[in-house]
């Protein structure tokens, strides 16, 4: 068997042992040490195993992650995500769909806090769908707002996936972060005019507010305003830090983490079980990533001796030398393997055999970045395993089939259409904002 070939063989092994649920972690570093064991030998592949988490987790720029990690894990735990639909809801409840809207608008904010589109979906899923429950709401858009606007956590810095990309990529992850932005801000502009304009072409499916109702919010919204300064602190704070050059990455991170736990005291939230909750899951969260990208890294090395990229490159042909082919195969490639794998387990798989194609055509690779994470985002929506789905299941239980939550996904699902078609056709939306820091 030729090299090539036990790297096809290879990714189907991967697959396979993800399908039959090994850990992500477990499977691509296991296929990656049988693989190098075959290609060399056993001791370069023992060697590999003993030098590669050294190698990897001595990188500086890698404790971002987990300082992101409890960032958003304080702002969680302190309650800084009900203040944020508290105030949400109060100055937007009045559009057609106020609740989605103000849902829609706060999971965008949240997502500045915690990096996470999990994390997102998880704290906007317990304070928003039964509060649009209450008020009538339909299933499908109480869930399938919170589900699909929770992925905004993946685009709009702090994004994890956009730091681990840097890093594999070679590219600067701050710039990264910051072309998050504006795409981050699209698609949840998109989300709200389709929620607007369904609502008020179908008021059914959310009732409005009548105008006693809408009266009687106003003299809280300056108020409610008063409750969510500490998002807009840690919002300027980092994303002002990162375009201003004052702190990179890593150190946004730390500085991050620091004011959550400021502001958590100041408010005196910061109790010994937020403390505690906040430091165990972003540990946990932490162990997970890190044990995941480390097997990526393994049979990272594995597939390059392989010489699948290379292989690959070359079967493409003509796809492969022309930039609008290339970036229509990888939309391919995510689209598919997303409706079946975890979004980091995704990033890092497929970024080896990716990445040397687009660089062999000069393509800007922090346009492609933000391509990758919204097409990851896309992943945590479209079944069969679309995480996020799954996520706003296990917040509303029996109550709602995950039928009906993947339908409701499937309006903002249409909005991703437009969103992938506007940011392919403009690649600036991406890139003014990273490239007007030079």
């Amino acid at each position: 068997m030729s090299p090539v070939e036990l790297g096809f063989w290879s990714i189907g092994a991967v697959l396979l042992l993800i399908a039959v649920r090994i850990p992500i972690g477990v499977a691509l570093g296991g296929v990656g040490f049988a693989g190098l064991v075959a290609l060399r030998n056993f001791h370069v592949g023992v060697g590999l195993i003993k030098d590669t988490p050294f190698e990897f987790g001595a990188s500086w720029t890698l404790t971002a992650i987990p300082m992101f990690l409890l960032m958003g894990s304080v702002a969680h735990n302190s309650g800084i995500s009900s203040s944020l639909f508290k105030a949400a809801r109060l100055w937007l409840g009045a559009l057609p769909g106020g609740l989605a809207v103000a849902t829609n608008i706060a999971c965008a904010g949240f997502a500045a806090a915690s990096g996470s589109s999990v994390a997102t979906a998880a704290a906007m899923g317990r304070i928003a769908i039964p509060e649009m429950l209450k008020q009538g709401y339909e299933k499908g858009l109480a869930t399938g707002v919170v589900a699909s606007a929770g992925t905004l956590g993946s685009l709009i810095p702090p994004s994890i996936l956009f730091v681990l990309y840097g890093i594999f990529a070679e590219v600067s992850i701050v710039k990264l972060l910051i072309a998050g932005i504006f795409p981050g801000l699209l698609t949840a502009a998109v989300y709200t005019i389709m929620i607007v304009v369904r609502c008020k072409i179908n008021p059914e499916i959310a009732p409005r507010l009548s105008a006693a109702e809408i009266e009687s919010l106003k003299p809280e919204r300056w108020k409610s305003l008063m409750e969510v300064w500490p998002i807009m602190v840690l919002i300027i704070g980092i994303i002002g830090g990162l375009y201003g050059g004052v702190f990179t990455p890593t150190e946004a991170g730390a500085a991050g983490a620091f004011l959550s736990f400021v502001i958590a005291f100041i408010q005196g939230r910061l109790t010994n079980k937020v403390f505690r909750e906040s430091l165990l899951e972003a540990v946990s969260a932490t162990a997970r990533i890190f044990f995941v990208a480390l097997g990526a890294v393994l049979y990272s090395k594995f597939l390059s001796l392989s010489g699948v990229p290379t292989y690959l490159g070359t079967l493409m042909g003509d796809w492969a030398l022309n930039p609008i082919l290339l970036v229509l195969a990888s939309s391919i490639i995510y689209l598919i393997l997303g409706m079946f794998l975890d979004p980091l387990g995704l990033l890092l798989l497929t970024l080896p055999v990716l990445l040397p194609m687009f660089e062999a055509l000069n393509m800007d690779l922090i346009w492609f970045g933000v391509l990758v994470v919204k097409y990851l985002e896309i992943g945590l929506l479209t079944p069969p395993v679309g995480f996020n789905v799954y996520v706003i299941k296990s917040v509303v239980g029996d109550t709602i089939p995950l039928e009906t939550i993947f339908r409701g996904v499937t309006w903002f699902l249409a909005c991703e259409v437009v969103v992938v078609g506007l940011l392919i056709a403009f690649p600036q939306i991406s890139l003014w904002l990273p490239n007007s820091m030079n």
